[in-house]
């Protein structure tokens, strides 16, 4: 049975998820008469196109495409104008966020578990140093004990660790739940912030590079001080011309990072500026972006040569591998949250989550996977 479905939302579907013509053509060889108006697909094809795009199906009957944003404020752009729509890879993973945060609150206050003091605990437009001086303390942060680790995925790694141990829930994923098919774009967003005074939720796009990872997850703990959820334009330099609250976070995120002071007494003005950012970053363990931000800051790079030498850098970065790989279920947990997948199996071991729920949330569905994961996190 072919079905009436209007060109318009076929296109819409197909360019929402990102693709051209050419990358579904093998399984829908008649996508361009179905666009043109000139043949219909049936019920079974057009469920099947859905799923290809990561389409709901239901959107397929509409009178006209819908206008879809995202559930939190957006604070990216592309120049000086906002990022066209969301793309079904970034709508899927803030709404399952957004499920595991309301799950972890419930859990929480079902504890009577008390609100989390630093949640909204600072505002935009202040010290910029002293708040990051606030975030350092909190977190047990030490510069100088990050700049003895030996790469940027132990610094990550402990980074993570010490956010997780003060209460917020770090979730690194690359794809799109545990599907590696779906692979997320660093270029579309690099990471967001769910506020909460009980279950402040950061995520990061675990396909960057490790080092930018840093920048993103120092960049969200910023709009969780602020109390704010966000959909971040996280670089060392977006947001300073659009949204303030970019700009004051990106400013904290690089104080927290590469203190001001230390910095100024490190940098060496007489070396060449490509092997000085390559040392700094293996000092401070941040990306090579960031050392630029702090170079400038001390007003030693300014002016055009500063944005050639930005330009470059930027572009030698886009052209680093995306990291993979890895024991499954320490990723998994890096995942989901290491401190909301101890809880979520807890509670269905003692039997106050259904199975059911704790699968949909950790994003597997056998059991077996479910029982190596408690014993990974040594509650099995």
């Amino acid at each position: 049975m072919r079905v009436e479905v209007r060109p318009d939302l076929l296109r819409w579907a197909r360019e929402r998820a990102r693709l051209e013509p050419a990358a579904l053509a093998d399984r829908f060889p008649r996508l361009a008469e179905w666009e043109r108006g000139e043949r219909r697909p049936t019920l079974k094809q057009l469920e099947a196109f859905a799923k290809a795009t990561h389409a709901p199906v239901g959107y397929l009957f509409l009178p006209e495409p819908p206008v879809e944003t995202v559930p939190i404020p957006d604070f990216r752009t592309l120049g000086d104008k906002q990022v066209a729509g969301p793309s079904p890879d970034l709508l899927d993973t803030l709404h399952v966020c957004q499920q595991r945060q309301e799950w972890f609150r419930n859990f929480a206050l079902s504890l009577n578990e008390s609100p989390l003091p630093f949640v909204g605990a600072a505002h935009v437009g202040q010290d910029v140093r002293v708040i990051a001086t606030a975030m350092r303390t909190a977190l047990k942060f030490d510069v100088d004990a990050r700049r003895a680790l030996s790469s940027w995925t132990d610094a990550l790694r402990q980074f993570i660790g010490q956010a997780d141990a003060l209460g917020v829930l770090v979730m690194v994923n690359g794809v799109v739940g545990s599907n590696n098919r779906r692979k997320l774009d660093p270029d579309e967003f690099r990471g967001f912030a769910l506020a909460d005074d009980l279950a402040p939720l950061v995520f990061i796009n675990g396909a960057d590079t490790k080092a930018a990872q840093m920048f993103t997850l120092a960049h969200e703990l910023a709009h969780i001080w602020l109390g704010q959820s966000a959909l971040s334009d996280v670089s060392p330099f977006a947001g300073e011309t659009t949204h303030r609250a970019e700009t004051w976070c990106n400013q904290v995120a690089a104080e927290l990072l590469v203190p001001l002071e230390l910095f100024a007494r490190e940098y060496r003005r007489e070396a060449e500026i490509t092997g000085e950012l390559a040392r700094l970053a293996r000092l401070f363990k941040v990306s090579t972006l960031v050392i630029l931000r702090r170079v400038r800051d001390v007003g030693a790079l300014t002016g055009e040569a500063f944005w050639q030498a930005y330009r470059a850098e930027a572009a030698r970065l886009r052209a680093l591998a995306k990291p993979g790989g890895g024991d499954f279920y320490l990723t998994l947990a890096a995942r989901v949250s290491k401190r909301f997948a101890r809880a979520l199996v807890a509670s269905t071991l003692e039997g106050q989550t259904l199975h059911r729920d704790a699968f949909r949330l950790l994003g597997f569905s056998k059991l077996s996977t479910f029982h190596d994961l408690s014993h990974n996190l040594g509650l099995g």
